[in-house]
């Protein structure tokens, strides 16, 4: 019984998240980093590290509604929030909150820009503002790339997005070594040390 009313006031709980997310993200995203509303605990909600998002351990369907809760995503520290004027919500993370699915490339060589976008539809330039960082997996030994979406919120960029990016790097003198990163925004990015390419 007791875990039953947990399970219809978490409900009550996201449905008035939803609600509110609705009214405050109708002119694009919410200035989620300037409300310091209370924290109301935890929801059972989770992002995958594919980008599916889960409710109470069953994916959530609806486009509208990921898409929805992602505009009012925020990171404080390390941790994640749903955050509205009136409340804020603790959610899990597995890996990034987006998940970057393709690039498109405007110019060319050292002129040319990167704009992504991520399974939520939002587009973002490759810039100073929303660099390319690469950490490599400990236990695959992958590389992971990731772009920054937004207000520290990152996207993982997608295999094939990422072995698309490799295939337009080039190798440049970069803080006194030879990179082999990409040019983007008038800026260039290191992905890894062209010593270490085999």
């Amino acid at each position: 019984m007791a875990s039953e009313n947990r399970k219809q006031k978490e409900i009550a709980t996201a449905e008035g998240i939803a609600s509110a997310a609705r009214k405050v993200s109708k002119k694009g995203h919410p200035p989620v980093h300037l409300w310091d509303p209370p924290f109301c605990g935890n929801l059972d909600i989770r992002i995958a590290r594919d980008g599916t998002w889960y409710y109470l351990g069953s994916p959530i369907g609806r486009f509208e509604l990921v898409k929805l809760f992602s505009s009012i995503l925020r990171k404080d520290e390390d941790k994640y929030f749903l955050v509205t004027p009136a409340e804020k919500v603790g959610i899990k993370v597995d890996d990034a909150p987006f998940v970057a699915v393709d690039f498109s490339v405007v110019g060319n060589g050292n002129n040319q820009t990167l704009i992504f976008e991520t399974h939520v539809g939002d587009t973002v330039k490759l810039n100073n503002e929303n660099p390319l960082r690469v950490t490599i997996d400990q236990n695959s030994g992958e590389p992971k790339p990731y772009i920054h979406i937004r207000s520290g919120l990152e996207a993982l960029i997608d295999r094939k997005s990422f072995y698309r990016l490799i295939e337009i790097c080039s190798i440049k003198t970069h803080n006194k070594e030879d990179w082999f990163g990409i040019f983007s925004n008038k800026n260039f990015f290191p992905i890894i040390l062209a010593s270490e390419l085999s």
